[in-house]
């Protein structure tokens, strides 16, 4: 059921940190294995009776009627939040109790105390990140191999000891301690990226685009920046990257469903709304000394949005924003990015030989455009039987049909 898949990206991390909080750090699995049997339970139910006019609502009913019902059946057997141990001494109180914290408003600091207890200095920033990703965003470890490029089996492992780990350490982060609040923000931030990212270039079998995940991780982000300490000028910067490019979307798929090159994309259907919200966040994040990473990307981002037409695209800048970013956070990405960038700039022969002088290319192997980059030059060059190869090279590694279809086209352009 697509929709129930939609509904747990977005619900399953608001119910997992409601419930960590119930029920203690030391019990997250019990809080997977409650929303787990939400879910299971929607299924049966819908399936008889269809989706309910509120399913969210629906799902955090049953999320609530289950963890009072552990809490009844476990209270004896099982240690629980502290905070919440006085009151399982009577029937009202236990229920009160759970009713506050599915609270909305203490959701919105559960994911934030959840997300930041995620990062624990007893963990790899990796292993970070992931739990990050699944607990907090609701991506199956699936999902997290691909924003990781690793097999699914070998994150499952990692999750399950990074779990074992969180769940030792006893205690949910407090968001309002300053110093320990600084030194976790980073990951924080770097995982709401790579989810932004799966969405954005999502490497996923089924879908190229996931809109879904990319608002997800506006509305985290946001609601990070709204916190007094996660309020600085990297994480207003973050937000600006995610309204400047998610305003992109619309176009990135034509009207076939099939993708639409940057060149080839109706800016028409930008969405100004959204680009105007980042340009505001961009401004905001201009505050103060700092320069990170994503106020590089946000204003490369801008520059794009301020071309009509993508013939007017200010290249020149772009290449020196790269130069920048490739300063403060070196990757193969970014310097093929910052590749790409060139050619548009001073030619394909240009572009060519920054991709040849890109360090750590071998990590590019299985990225599939990678080689469409190359093949792209080579057409441009008349190298048709090179470029050829190149596309085809790229539509063996494609993740999904939509990037087959496109890629395929390239292949044909090439005859």
């Amino acid at each position: 059921m697509e929709l129930s898949d939609h509904l747990f990206r977005r619900e399953a991390g608001r119910m997992v940190a409601a419930l960590t909080r119930a029920f203690g750090l030391h019990n997250l699995a019990l809080a997977e294995d409650v929303v787990q049997d939400a879910f299971c339970r929607a299924l049966e139910v819908w399936k008889l009776r269809g989706i309910p006019e509120n399913p969210s609502a629906w799902l955090m009913k049953t999320a609530k009627n289950r963890a009072v019902g552990v809490l009844r059946r476990e209270r004896t057997a099982l240690t629980f939040a502290p905070d919440l141990g006085r009151l399982l001494q009577t029937e009202w109180t236990l229920a009160n109790a759970v009713e506050e914290m599915f609270d909305p408003i203490g959701i919105k600091d559960d994911q934030l105390r959840m997300m930041f207890s995620c990062c624990h200095p007893r963990l790899s920033a990796p292993a970070q990140v992931m739990l990050v990703l699944q607990l907090v965003g609701g991506f199956g470890a699936r999902e997290v191999a691909s924003a990781f490029v690793s097999s699914p089996a070998a994150v499952e492992k990692r999750l399950s000891r990074s779990k074992k780990t969180l769940a030792e350490s006893g205690v949910l982060f407090d968001i309002a301690d300053a110093a320990d609040f600084a030194l976790r923000l980073p990951v924080v931030q770097r995982a709401l990226y790579l989810i932004f990212s799966e969405g954005y270039h999502g490497a996923s079998a089924h879908a190229v685009i996931r809109t879904d995940l990319c608002c997800e991780s506006i509305r985290l982000t946001r609601q990070l920046a709204e916190h007094p300490l996660g309020a600085v000028p990297s994480t207003l910067a973050l937000c600006a990257l995610m309204y400047l490019d998610a305003a992109r979307l619309p176009a990135r798929l034509d009207a076939s469903g099939d993708l639409s090159s940057l060149f080839d994309q109706d800016r028409s259907r930008w969405d100004r709304e959204m680009i105007d919200e980042g340009r505001a966040w961009l401004e905001r994040s201009a505050s103060g000394t700092e320069l990170s990473r994503y106020h590089v990307e946000a204003a490369i981002a801008a520059v794009h949005t301020d071309a009509p037409r993508f013939e007017e695209t200010d290249w020149a800048a772009i290449v020196s924003l790269y130069d920048t970013l490739m300063e403060i956070a070196p990757s193969p990405v970014v310097a093929l990015s910052r590749a790409i960038a060139v050619a548009q700039l001073r030619g394909p022969q240009s572009g060519l030989e920054a991709i040849d002088a890109v360090n750590d290319r071998d990590r590019l192997a299985e990225y599939p455009f990678y080689y469409a980059a190359r093949g792209e030059l080579e057409l441009r060059r008349k190298n048709n039987a090179i470029a050829r190869d190149y596309f085809q090279t790229a539509l063996a590694l494609a993740r999904n049909p939509v990037e087959q279809r496109f890629l395929k086209k390239r292949v044909d352009a090439c005859a």
